[in-house]
């Protein structure tokens, strides 16, 4: 079996998995986690309306200059920490979306915790 696929499929068996059990509401939203090669991606989303209700990225403006490091993915993680308050939420549920929790997945929820939400 080709390595890159058969990672793949442990990803996605890994997303199921997680995605059977958590999933967010108005009051404590599910914030998603993806992370590609060069960029991270994070969104807060109500499951049951079907709404992000707040995201940020490393394409944006003000996030620019952000890397897909530990450190970086900290910056991320309090950017959408302050957004989330500013809407008036503060809990949610991590959604590390079958990546293990370490490195930039972890730095993220950290960033996010150290803006004052509660998870």
């Amino acid at each position: 079996m080709n390595k890159v696929a058969d990672k793949r499929k442990k990803l996605a068996r890994r997303k199921y998995h997680i995605r059977k059990n958590i999933s967010g509401t108005a009051s404590r939203p599910r914030m998603s986690v993806y992370r590609s090669n060069s960029h991270m991606y994070v969104q807060v989303i109500d499951d049951v309306a079907g709404n992000t209700l707040v995201a940020a990225s490393t394409l944006e403006a003000e996030l620019k200059g952000l890397k897909n490091t530990v450190a970086d993915a900290a910056k991320l993680g309090e950017a959408i920490g302050k957004r989330m308050l500013d809407k008036q939420i503060e809990t949610c549920v991590f959604d590390r979306n079958g990546y293990l929790f370490h490195g930039v997945v972890k730095s993220i929820a950290d960033g996010a915790r150290k803006a004052g939400v509660k998870f």
